[in-house]
């Protein structure tokens, strides 16, 4: 199939444009993430319909004023929270918050105050143990504004009349009018299955196929086609066979080229989706601390593993992929109200690493948790005109930060005791830094 085949090439550019702007933002309205957004969308809708589910296995919907791209997860992930104006990641407390805000939203009108609001939430989540939700406590304040700030964002509650800000400093003498956008709140929570019927978070997942083998063939492919989308690299060792093949095969990239403008990189051990439009909510390398020291780590770690004796670094079996995702499963699913039965048994979740884990194609170099601090402290002794007193004063959060950066990127895997330096690494290999000087005048 040729995709954007009723697209002409003058329009291509435009078209690659909006999938894009779908894919990094599934929900838009009239001013999310801005107002040129959605007419951009509206432009192409038909085709970006069937080109977006052929592709992907995605839905895309056009509500009113909110256009809403409804896809498909084939794995958890903890690596994409819903964060703060100011940059912090949601908690459980706010994603309970924000879900029963929505919940709230649904049965409200046209327009609703912040305190109508707090005091609906606080009435639901008075009923949940462990919750609660007191406006005089400023923890739950806090939280509770971060949530409805995360609505206001992006156009699902729009400022009427107040301010926010007012009653978040002082409940009892501010108030807030906000317009209620009640497509995007349809739009914004729109499960499977109804969550009351869920007894483990493996149902939100599940997708059942038909055993035809172009039916197959057809999923096998676009299950490739969202994981380079999804994932910064995208390794063979980490997917189905069926699925490596088509990461393999010809068609892949002009198909994601054809779609977004966007080329794809294949290596021996896999491939990526190279971002040459601005594409990714965010970029390595980029700039910051964090991002500059994940870059010095990376080539601190490459210098590490290229002994060609192969002495410095112990290699250890690849984790399996499969048992991972168990234990998220396991640990989400505790989380359950008490009384609902559960899929998986947390003490039945451990499954044996597969014999060709222990292939030495599937071992990998470990940098033990004392290397990287180290190496942390010379950088800091290096470089440290680049980086700030707070970082200095906490060598180890700039770690942590850092590796959980090279994580993100695919570049490193987190294990007991230390990190596994995945392939990615290697391109880091004789990079050479150097500290812009600060110019007086």
């Amino acid at each position: 199939m040729r995709f954007a085949a009723d697209v002409s090439d003058l329009e291509l550019a435009d078209y690659q444009r909006a999938v894009r702007l779908l894919l990094r933002h599934p929900l838009i309205t009239a001013t999310w993430p801005d107002e040129k957004a959605l007419p951009r969308v509206r432009r192409f809708a038909a085709e970006l319909r069937g080109d977006l589910s052929e592709a992907f296995g995605y839905r895309l919907e056009l509500h009113g004023a909110t256009a809403r791209l409804v896809r498909t997860a084939d794995r958890l992930q903890t690596d994409r929270p819903a964060v703060s104006r100011t940059g912090r990641p949601f908690d459980r407390q706010r994603y309970a918050y924000l879900s029963l805000c929505l919940s709230t939203l649904g049965r409200a009108g046209i327009q609703i105050t912040l305190s109508e609001l707090a005091e609906a939430v606080a009435t639901d989540a008075g009923r949940i143990t462990g919750l609660g939700l007191d406006p005089d406590h400023g923890a739950d304040r806090r939280a509770f504004v971060d949530a409805v700030a995360w609505l206001e964002e992006r156009g699902v509650l729009r400022l009427a009349d107040g301010s926010s800000s007012a009653w978040a400093s002082d409940p009892s003498a501010g108030e807030a009018l906000y317009d209620v956008a009640r497509d995007a709140v349809l739009a914004l929570f729109r499960p499977p299955r109804v969550l009351q019927h869920i007894d483990s978070v493996t149902a939100l997942l599940d997708r059942s196929v038909s055993s035809s083998g172009n039916a197959e063939r057809r999923a096998a492919a676009q299950t490739a086609r969202r994981a380079v989308l999804e994932r910064p690299v995208v390794y063979y060792d980490d997917v189905s066979t069926e699925v490596g093949n088509h990461l393999r095969g010809q068609a892949l990239p002009a198909d994601l080229y054809r779609l977004t403008g966007l080329r794809l990189e294949r290596r021996a051990e896999g491939v990526l989706l190279v971002d040459t439009a601005g594409w990714s909510a965010e970029r390595f390398p980029g700039t910051g601390s964090v991002a500059q020291a994940a870059v010095l780590l990376a080539v601190a770690i490459a210098e590490r593993v290229s002994d060609p004796d192969g002495r410095r670094t112990r290699r250890i079996p690849l984790p399996d992929p499969v048992e991972a995702q168990e234990k998220l499963i396991a640990q989400i699913d505790a989380g359950l109200p008490a009384g609902v039965p559960l899929a998986l048994d947390a003490e039945e979740t451990t499954a044996d690493v597969p014999a060709e884990a222990e292939d030495a194609e599937r071992r990998l170099p470990l940098i033990t948790d004392s290397f990287l601090r180290e190496a942390t402290a010379e950088i800091l002794q290096r470089y440290g005109s680049a980086f700030g007193a707070a970082w200095h004063a906490d060598p180890d959060r700039l770690r942590t930060e850092a590796v959980e950066l090279l994580d993100r990127f695919g570049a490193v895997l987190p294990v007991p005791g230390g990190v596994l330096a995945r392939p990615l690494i290697g391109r880091y290999r004789s990079t050479v830094a150097q500290v812009k000087q600060r110019t007086l005048f």
